[in-house]
Parts: C-alpha cells; structure tokens; sequence
C-alpha cells in the first residue's frame, strides 16, 4: 500500500469540518463512507488485469497513469495516430510496450483484458464497440458519444455483450459528492428547485489551444486513419488533430467537454434520470481562431417532478474568457438552504429556513394602513404567532472535505478494476453515462439548430413534437 494511501486511510473519518449541531448527521454515515472507501489489497498473479489505451492525448496519458496506479494493473499497450506520443509512451512505460497506429492491433490482442479510450469524442462509441465485441472491458472518457444517436446503440452492445464498461467522469466517484447525495436525500437543504453550474477559464491553454509539436506532418501524423469516419475528407490540417476540440466534426463543444462534468455529478447527487427540456444560446466571443464552436455558452434545462426528485431547473455556463479567472462551481438551492460544491473535493451547506411565522412590516403594504389598522394588525399576529414561530431557527453551515491525500480519478479506476475482478457494479454504467452526455449533446443541438429540445428521459431519446 502506497504511503499516500496509508495517509489517507489513517485520516478518514478526521476530515470533515462540522458544527456540533451537525455531528450526528455525519456520525450516521459513517458506516456508508466504509463501503466508500476501499483501502488498497493485495493482488495475486492470477488477478493482474492487463490494460491498453488508445489515444495518447493529455488525457490518455493521465488515465493510463492513473490505472497503473491502481494495484495489479499492467500495461500492455498503446496505441495513437502521432509517432511522438508513441514514443513518448515508451520513454514513460518502457520500451517493451507494444505500441501502434493500428487500434485493432491492440483490440485483436488476446493479452489485453481492458481498453481505455481517450480518443478524439468522434471515435469513443466506434471503438468501444468494437473493444466490447472483442470481450474487453472498458474504460471509455465522457462523453461516451459523439452523437444522440449514438447511445442507445452503444447500450445495446453493453448489455448484450455483458462488457464491463465505466465512462470516465470521475466526479461521481467522490465521497464528497457521495455525501452530498446522502444529505440531500435526508433533507438537509429541504426540497431543490434550483441548480447553478458553471465552469470558467482564462487561458489560451485551458480554451484548447494546445501545443503542436514541431514535427506534425504527414510523415508523423496517421491523418487518413483519424478523418476515416468523415464523409468529407480534408487536407492535413495540425490544428484538426492536435486541438480537435475546437472543431464540432471531432469533438463536442464546451457542452460535450464540461457540461457533462457538470450534469454527471448533478444526476449523481439528485439520481436524476434526465430532464425533458433543454434550450442552450453562445457565441464565439474571443478565441477567434478558426474554431467551429462558441466558446461562451450557457443553457437551461428544465427536470420535471419524478419518482426521483421534485421538479428543478438548471442553469449551465461555460466562460472560455472569464475575467473572473478558473474556476468551476455548483450551486443546488432548496426551500431550507445552499449547497456549494467548488469542485468533487468538498462543498459547504448554509442553511436559511424561514421561520413559521409569515412576517409582518418591513417592506410590506402594512405601513400603508391606518395607526389603528397596524396596530390591530399586529395585535392580532402577536396572538397568532409566538415569539419563536416569528424567528428563523438557528441553523449551523455545514462544510465537507476529502481527506488530503484523496484521488477522485484513483477511486474511479479502482472501481472499475474491482468491477472486472468481482463483478461488483461501475459507478457509472452506459445507461449513467448516456443519461448525463445526452443533455449536454442537446445543448449542442439547440444552440446550432436554435429551437428546444424536448428529451424522453426514461427512454433517452428526443421528442419530434415536444
């Protein structure tokens, strides 16, 4: 067990930041954050699980770090259309790696039990497909299809193959949002009705413009195998390869990259199905550099009253040019209070319960009225309402932080590796992962077509008719 973990483990349970008043609430979860945090096993030869990636881009090179540093994890090979990641991969996970332009050389390998995808967003619901059929596990990054009308298919092949399949939006991986659904549920915030999310950034870097290396050619770049699936074919363009997600012909927008971390988590805490309506607008406010989608937007969508939850809006933002600097924020408001999650590590609850009492003065047509009327008036509530039914009950903040030393994508991978050893279910099946990439998708789908999306949240298809 590795020291970092050791740390963590000795400090679970000494990491949440409580008033007194709201100690019992926690200590009664205590039994569930157990069955949350899992301390590392040994493993034995017989259950090492033997892993592949394809797509060696920033986040295929985070994840396989990440896998590998979960126990008996080995990687067998990787696989990405640019020779200098290739050989990047080999400088980190040794020379003997298999590595190749070619994903059904590593798909047909009979030695490689899980694939991860970290593709270009056109390509994830093809390859795990295909990785599924071939009898692999997968791990495929958000959003799990480049398209609406890819999800039920890709759910099909799940479940008729029985793969083992995890979408890799971590967040719903995090005690703190664990924590957070088990308050909301007990109704610690009353009943929601709003929610706020947002992220921003301010940086050419975190707006996708990625570094290009200087060798990009042809020579080096696979560019027929990355635009096979496109009916128009282009010439060699590095800005289409090396920041695809600028363009809507390999990625998907700001709604398809963060929206859906956005919505994951707020279907996890609420264990919303989806909603029924979404209506996004953007523009393309400031990086001006040939892009083909907005890079300021913002949408709301509206979740009808279900078996799930009650009824609520949410509001989404994404800001690649914000003056208010990086950061990314949910904010779900109920009838008794505010939760805040700055991110999956932590969030703080303020509680405002209004008193019994309806109020009387202040800003309020009873000064409007005669002496004698106000001071009937106020006669008549004194007796109704008693001084305490007038004051709004004293309720302390409650705050929530992940132990130091936690690693919300390490427990996401761990999850998905006692999936395929125990048979212990994902996190975040295909169903979860299409139920939260579809809306961010339709945001997408109503902001180039301007109209509303009706959505079928149980069936995961759109309304032709709303």
């Amino acid at each position: 067990m590795s020291s970092d973990r050791r740390k963590f483990l000795k400090q679970f349970g000494s990491t949440v930041v409580l008033s007194s008043a709201a100690l019992s609430s926690f200590a009664a979860l205590e039994a569930n954050e157990r069955r949350v945090l899992q301390a590392q096993k040994r493993v034995s030869p017989n259950d090492k699980i033997r892993v592949a990636t394809i797509g060696m881009g920033i986040m295929g090179f985070n994840d396989t770090r990440t896998a590998l540093s979960c126990p008996g994890v080995e990687l067998v090979g990787c696989c990405d259309l640019y020779t200098g990641r290739l050989d990047h991969a080999k400088e980190l996970f040794g020379a003997n790696i298999f590595t190749t332009k070619n994903r059904h050389e590593i798909l047909d390998r009979k030695d490689v039990d899980a694939i991860i995808i970290a593709t270009s967003d056109n390509w994830h619901s093809t390859i795990a497909i295909e990785a599924m059929r071939k009898g692999k596990a997968v791990y495929s990054e958000k959003p799990m299809v480049h398209y609406l009308s890819e999800g039920l298919g890709e759910i099909k092949v799940q479940q008729e193959t029985k793969a083992v399949f995890q979408v890799g939006s971590q967040r719903v991986s995090s005690i703190a949002l664990q924590k957070a659904k088990e308050l909301l549920k007990e109704g610690a915030i009353g009943q929601i009705n709003c929610i706020e999310a947002s992220f921003n950034r301010q940086s050419a870097l975190g707006a996708w413009q990625y570094t290009i290396p200087l060798d990009a050619s042809l020579q080096t770049v696979d560019w027929e195998r990355y635009q096979a699936k496109e009916t128009v074919k282009r010439a060699y363009d590095p800005n289409r390869f090396f920041r695809w997600r600028n363009y809507r012909e390999y990625g998907t927008g700001v709604a398809g990259d963060l929206f859906v971390h956005l919505l994951s988590g707020i279907h996890f805490i609420t264990g919303s199905k989806g909603p029924s309506k979404i209506y996004s607008i953007g523009e393309l406010a400031y990086w001006k550099d040939g892009r083909n989608v907005p890079d300021v937007m913002n949408a709301v969508i509206q979740y009808p009253d279900s078996k799930e939850h009650p009824a609520f809006e949410v509001s989404l933002r994404v800001n690649f040019v914000s003056g208010d600097g990086e950061h990314s924020s949910t904010r779900i408001t109920g009838t008794e209070g505010v939760m805040d999650l700055s991110d999956e590590n932590g969030f703080t609850i303020r509680k405002h319960k209004m008193p019994v009492a309806p109020g009387i003065g202040g800003w309020d047509s009873f000064n409007t009225y005669t002496n004698a009327m106000q001071k009937e008036l106020m006669d008549d509530y004194n007796k109704k309402y008693s001084a305490t039914d007038q004051q709004s009950p004293s309720q302390p903040n409650i705050t929530y932080a992940v132990p130091e030393g936690y690693n919300t994508s390490h427990e996401h991978f761990a999850n998905f590796f006692d999936s395929i050893r125990n048979g212990t279910p994902v996190v975040e099946d295909a169903v979860f992962g299409f139920r939260a990439a579809a809306p961010a998708l339709a945001c997408n789908e109503s902001y180039f077509h301007n109209k509303v999306i009706h959505w079928d949240a149980e069936n995961m298809r759109m309304k032709e008719n709303g």
